[in-house]
């Protein structure tokens, strides 16, 4: 992505958001008429079935294939962290990207069970961004800038991109925007993240509270996103806008990654067509989140570690949604009787 010398950088990522392509109608025809001729009585794989036609329409390809899905964890530090809103501390961050690193992380057991890239990208882990209860997160160059720097972890042929995210003090920052964008009180939005207790809830309800107010009323999707939001954020928020562009599916993880789906959707509601979301987290505004979007995850396994690990199980249903579509027979090809009229 290039920024133009003229306009502010927001600008940019709203001319963007305007150009985004809708589904290609061609392709999800194509895949609707074949699917009337597999062997299997109509509708019968139920959900499955959606998620092919799900990736024929955004990623233009009748005959839906995976066949380089990648996790992409985007790790960061955040001030409000110091204000005692997490049961871990921010030295974790660091370690964490060490622990993807070598392999001991939980994302890097589901990526190598079903065969899913993943990469680590470090937004400055050792440098966290100011509390968000006291000043902007990020000024508008560098929230726009990390933006573009998460839409280029497209490169290399992706066709299905996972969101993740790590960062201490994140469920906080995404309760934070959430809040701003979607209304309500901080207590409908703050959970307890990694297992505050009582009064790290009430820190966190605390934080939430005085950054919305600091905000006075800020509704511009990407004002909220650079003033009570975070590194991460930026960077799944500008890679959701890229795989659009470039047409490629993605998957939403949790509570942290739903954040940077709300600012796509605040920007434009039909922003999100081409995102599937995993699952209901267990963070308890996430199920609300959802609801805002009218938006359906796959599933509910009560999880709520972040990494992408809802986003990556998700992406071995959808490879095998478009293996199932791709490798079975039709009616005429088995030789298998249709159902008599």
């Amino acid at each position: 992505m290039s920024m133009s010398e003229t306009a502010l950088p927001f600008d940019d990522i709203r001319n963007l958001v305007k150009s985004m392509p809708g589904p290609d109608e061609e392709a999800l025809q194509k895949i609707k008429a074949r699917d009337a001729e597999l062997t299997k009585p109509a509708g019968s794989l139920g959900r499955l079935e959606e998620i092919a036609e799900w990736l024929a329409a955004w990623s233009g390809k009748a005959t839906p294939k995976v066949s380089r899905p990648m996790v992409a964890i985007f790790a960061t530090a955040h001030g409000v962290a110091d204000e005692g809103v997490s049961a871990f501390p921010s030295a974790v961050n660091r370690q964490m990207v060490e622990n993807f690193a070598a392999g001991g992380a939980a994302i890097n057991q589901i990526c190598r069970v079903n065969d899913i890239g993943l990469k680590v990208f470090d937004l400055a882990v050792d440098m966290p961004t100011p509390s968000i209860t006291k000043e902007d997160a990020l000024d508008e160059a560098n929230c726009a800038a990390t933006m573009a720097y998460g839409m280029e972890a497209l490169a290399g042929g992706i066709d299905l991109i996972c969101l993740g995210e790590m960062g201490i003090g994140n469920t906080t920052v995404a309760a934070a925007v959430m809040n701003c964008l979607f209304g309500g009180t901080a207590a409908d939005w703050v959970g307890r993240g990694t297992g505050v207790d009582d009064s790290g809830l009430a820190r966190k309800r605390e934080a939430v509270e005085q950054t919305v107010a600091r905000l006075k009323g800020e509704k511009d999707p990407l004002e909220v996103l650079r003033k009570a939001g975070g590194r991460e954020i930026a960077a799944m928020t500008g890679l959701i806008i890229a795989a659009r562009l470039q047409r490629v599916p993605v998957i939403v993880d949790g509570f942290v990654a739903t954040a940077a789906a709300a600012v796509v959707y605040a920007l434009d509601p039909e922003g999100l067509d081409h995102c599937l979301f995993a699952h209901v987290s267990a963070e308890q505004a996430h199920a609300k989140a959802l609801t805002h979007m009218g938006k359906d995850a796959l599933f509910d396994f009560g999880m709520r570690l972040g990494e992408g690990s809802g986003a990556a199980l998700a992406a071995g249903i959808v490879k095998t949604a478009a293996e199932v579509h791709s490798g079975m027979a039709t009616f005429a090809d088995a030789g298998v009787s249709e159902k008599s009229d």
